[in-house]
């Protein structure tokens, strides 16, 4: 592989790609997919559906199946090393042993919690194999949460926190009014404090299967666990986002 193209496609509506993104997949020879095993098929059905609609020359899909890791560590930071390492690994030889112009899609925009960039890094500095790679940006579902919300992510003059449920757990910071929250398997918004607090939550942004919920935060948390609950059971996996404002 000569070139590496790691593009930002969106939260999963196909009318989100960018222009520049659908010249880029029109580029690759080879697509490198990560897939999650059985139960999030629909993820790699998602990107195969934004290539049949958006790409008009023939390619080859990949699938890497991603290595397993511990979701609930003592040793967060070391786990995740460890995981990035045998992802590494993957991808090297995936990428040996296909030439010309290879593509990774990534959800939303690869600079917002997404490991890609590191991985391709990764690999790179092993020296096995060589290539150039760019990076195309895409629309996160932090900005398709605010568009189907309808709203603007801070008030006036004040500050926009972008962060976890991992660290949300460890309480809203001081001079935090407005948190956007992602990666929160267990619903830590039920942990915030405050009593005033609004949030605007939404699942599956940007897809058919999309769903929002808003309100007073404590009128609608019940609320949002149950059905949050029952989406991650109806379709195997859940992909979710969250404002969370004093």
């Amino acid at each position: 592989m000569r070139e590496l193209l790691v593009i930002g496609i969106g939260a999963g509506d196909p009318d989100q790609v960018t222009v520049q993104a659908i010249k880029a997949m029109n580029r690759a020879d080879t697509f490198f997919i990560i897939g999650k095993g059985d139960e999030k098929q629909a993820l790699v059905d998602l990107r195969t559906g934004i290539l049949d609609e958006h790409v008009h020359l023939d390619y080859k899909v990949v699938e890497i199946t991603d290595p397993p890791r511990d979701r609930t560590p003592t040793d967060y930071e070391g786990v995740v090393e460890d995981w990035h390492e045998r992802r590494a690994a993957k991808f090297e030889a995936e990428f040996a042993a296909e030439p010309g112009v290879g593509a990774i899609l990534v959800w939303g925009d690869p600079s917002l919690y997404d490991s890609t960039l590191r991985i391709v890094e990764r690999v790179l500095a092993r020296g096995r194999v060589t290539f150039d790679y760019s990076v195309i940006p895409g629309i996160t579902s932090v900005q398709s949460l605010a568009a189907q919300h309808r709203i603007v992510l801070n008030r006036i003059g004040e500050s926009i926190h972008i962060t976890t449920g991992r660290k949300l757990a460890e309480g809203l910071p001081d001079g935090v009014d407005n948190a956007v929250v992602m990666l929160d398997a267990h619903c830590t918004f039920t942990q915030v404090a405050e009593d005033h607090a609004e949030i605007w939550w939404g699942a599956y942004l940007g897809t058919a299967d999309e769903e929002l919920i808003s309100g007073n935060l404590r009128d609608v948390e019940d609320r949002i666990v149950a059905r949050r609950a029952e989406l991650r059971e109806k379709h195997g996996w859940i992909m979710d986002t969250y404002l969370v404002r004093r």
